[in-house]
């Protein structure tokens, strides 16, 4: 049985709400160059219309921070800027109006250039995210553990924290991410025992579209299922689309939320007498982008595929000679070719789609 979310502090970050058992966030990060604003707002977009509630954009110099004032301005999900070293990035990007950032205190710089950004978060009601990773931990804490340990991961989280926390700031929320899942998983259960803020989970360096799904799916999937985690991110070599797609597919399979058509399809196997795959392929690209919550089967058994799939709200199964089209397991149409099946189906499929408002 799924454990109750661990408690944590609520933190507004926009208009979305983070922390206090609210749902949790899907969250990307553009792999546009953040100075080239129409190729970074297009893939917003995209983004955005696969399901991401909150974007993440470089910030590595001044000319992508004065591109946030326009990207700001045209984005209508919380924007939050990546920073490393550099604070006078960190006010900009503040002062160009994004309702995060994701930086580390205690890599920049005097104590003086810290209270410059708290100061300007306070200000602008931005919510700071620390992120620790285990690649680039500090010296000190690699000597002392013995290596990038979830204990050291945890440690220099809240030695980041506490300089925050020094100045009365509190609307932080923390990540812990390694390439190894069980070493995340251990750091974000540790940190989870020792401090309420908010967790934004996510394996780092996970890899390309297969292993880095399965790889995310296992981690985070663990941590969900234990309560842990606010926001996540699903970090892939890939579109980064495909990081939203995935994050949604993992929250659905959990129960905990459910973005889009959910396509069911049974496995291939030596009954199988039609091109399922190919079937599958097409029904796939048909539902890309559709936002209505249904469930869609493409089932390789005539006999057995609308009991199997009976739950859903419209599927399709062939066999040699014919092919059916099924409602809730109700068969609504028998079709023979597999061309006309297909035909068939996506007809059914937009009179579907219509009822729910969505073609």
């Amino acid at each position: 049985m799924m454990q109750s979310r661990k408690p944590t502090r609520v933190l507004r970050l926009g208009r979305l709400t983070l922390g206090g058992g609210a749902p949790v966030v899907v969250q990307s990060m553009t792999n546009t160059d953040t100075r080239d604003v129409d190729a970074t707002l297009d893939q917003i977009e995209r983004l955005v219309r696969a399901g991401c509630e909150a974007v993440r954009v470089a910030v590595p110099d001044e000319e992508a921070a004065r591109a946030v004032w326009t990207l700001r301005r045209q984005v209508a999900v919380p924007l939050i800027a990546d920073i490393h070293f550099d604070y006078r990035l960190a006010l900009s990007a503040l002062d160009a109006g994004v309702q995060g950032l994701r930086i580390n205190p205690g890599n920049i710089g005097s104590q003086k250039n810290v209270d410059a950004v708290v100061d300007a978060a306070k200000a602008n009601g931005a919510v700071l995210r620390i992120g620790v990773n285990g690649g680039s931990l500090e010296k000190t804490l690699l000597q002392k553990y013995g290596g990038a340990t979830p204990e050291a991961m945890v440690e220099s989280a809240l030695g980041h924290v506490r300089l925050l926390e020094k100045r009365e700031f509190y609307d932080t929320k923390i990540s812990l991410k390694s390439s190894s899942v069980l070493e995340t998983i251990a750091a974000y259960r540790l940190l989870a025992e020792r401090c309420d803020y908010p967790l934004h989970i996510g394996v780092t360096e996970a890899g390309g579209l297969l292993r880095g799904s399965v790889k995310s799916s296992v981690g985070l999937g663990i941590l969900l299922w234990e309560g842990i985690g606010d926001t996540l991110r699903v970090s892939l070599t890939a579109d980064p689309v495909e990081e939203v797609v995935v994050a949604w597919e993992i929250l659905r399979a959990l129960g905990l939320r459910r973005h889009g058509p959910e396509i069911i399809s049974c496995p291939t196997c030596g009954r199988t007498e039609i091109d399922l795959l190919s079937l599958a392929a097409e029904v796939e690209r048909r539902l890309a982008g559709e936002t209505a919550d249904i469930k869609v089967a493409v089932m390789g058994c005539v006999v057995n595929g609308p009991g199997e799939a009976r739950e859903a709200d419209l599927g399709l199964a062939g066999g040699r000679d014919k092919g059916i089209i099924f409602r809730k397991g109700e068969v609504i149409r028998t079709v023979r070719g597999q061309g006309a099946l297909l035909t068939a189906f996506m007809e059914e499929l937009n009179t579907l789609l219509m009822e729910k408002g969505q073609a």
